[in-house]
């Protein structure tokens, strides 16, 4: 089953590094096909970034996402610019603290940088919380691959901070799944 994947969110938020663990978890620890794709320039230092990843069973022929069916939205800026002309088909997860704007398709709020700075005291997890929630909520990789490339990808030392974070995100996505 093919996955189009659009992250979006201000530069610091690790938007990038968010796509880059999920599509580790796909290829690496669940087998499928990956590739990862990303906007550098002016939009990293704090204006609307954007990366994104293809998950596939079959190889992937072109890089380029052209038709996201899964978008991950960390703030108003990056929903404007990225995300508001989502289709109707498509399901977008949203951090509800900072995107004030609600999609036409199947969307979840999630509390991730809230959660992440009341309840882990580090803000800057939230994108760990998101991928968590992303994960529960949609099923895009298996959670025991995300929870493996997270341990690959973050510094040592921050290892179980991470975790909890994930997890957290884990039962964030199911609550709005199950609704």
């Amino acid at each position: 089953m093919r996955h189009e994947v659009r992250f979006s969110g201000f530069g610091g938020q690790g938007i990038i590094l968010s796509a880059v663990i999920l599509g580790r978890a796909a290829a690496i620890h669940d087998g499928k096909y990956a590739v990862q794709t990303q906007v550098y320039g002016p939009e990293a230092r704090g204006g609307a970034s954007m990366s994104a990843v293809i998950i596939d069973d079959d190889p992937i022929l072109y890089p380029e996402v052209t038709s996201p069916d899964i978008y991950v939205i960390m703030s108003q800026e990056g929903f404007l610019k990225y995300g508001a002309g989502a289709p109707e088909s498509a399901v977008m997860l949203l951090d509800a603290e900072l995107v004030q704007d609600r999609p036409k398709c199947q969307y979840y709020a999630v509390a991730a940088t809230y959660e992440a700075k009341n309840t882990l005291k580090k803000v800057i997890v939230a994108n760990i919380v998101m991928l968590g929630a992303l994960v529960a909520a949609t099923g895009v990789v298996s959670e025991a691959a995300i929870e493996k490339a997270v341990l690959d990808s973050v510094p040592k030392g921050t290892e179980d901070l991470n975790m909890r974070a994930l997890r957290l995100g884990f039962d964030l996505g199911r609550k709005e799944r199950e609704g």
